[in-house]
């Protein structure tokens, strides 16, 4: 019998830093560019340049989450910063499978807070209150088993 493959499902994922798993409602900026070096030497026979990989070019994180009384975590962390110093993690995120085990992976170097943003007020509204944190970093590996 045949099994039909389809793509993986991202809405079963988690978030750990420092022997903690953290619960999110969304993660974005899961990505990685290269810059493009283009070169043209005055004796070249071309009329075009040479392109070359360059730098690697790592986009901010943003993960979102919900509100909890007493839970201050995201503002301990920004908290961390003396001077041009501040608290650096390493951070996993996986997008996991049915049985919870991870099948993709994100590793991601050196992440400290860039931004925190929190919710927003409506006295008409009827949504779960959510904060964010963008994240900066030095690289990002992924893993795809």
């Amino acid at each position: 019998m045949i099994m039909a493959e389809y793509p993986l499902p991202k809405f079963h994922f988690q978030v750990e830093w420092s022997d903690a798993s953290i619960r999110f409602s969304e993660v974005t900026g899961l990505d990685k560019e290269i810059e493009v070096l283009e070169y043209r030497d005055g004796a070249s026979r071309e009329y075009s340049k040479l392109k070359m990989p360059g730098m690697h070019k790592y986009s901010n994180i943003t993960l979102k989450r919900g509100v909890f009384a007493g839970d201050n975590g995201f503002f301990n962390w920004m908290n961390t910063v003396k001077m041009n110093t501040i608290e650096r993690r390493d951070i996993t995120i996986s997008l996991l499978n049915e049985e919870h085990e991870p099948v993709m992976v994100w590793k991601v170097k050196n992440a400290w807070p860039a931004k925190i943003q929190s919710t927003d007020l409506k006295a008409e509204g009827n949504e779960v209150a959510i904060e964010s944190m963008e994240l900066v970093h030095e690289g990002l590996v992924i893993q795809n088993d």
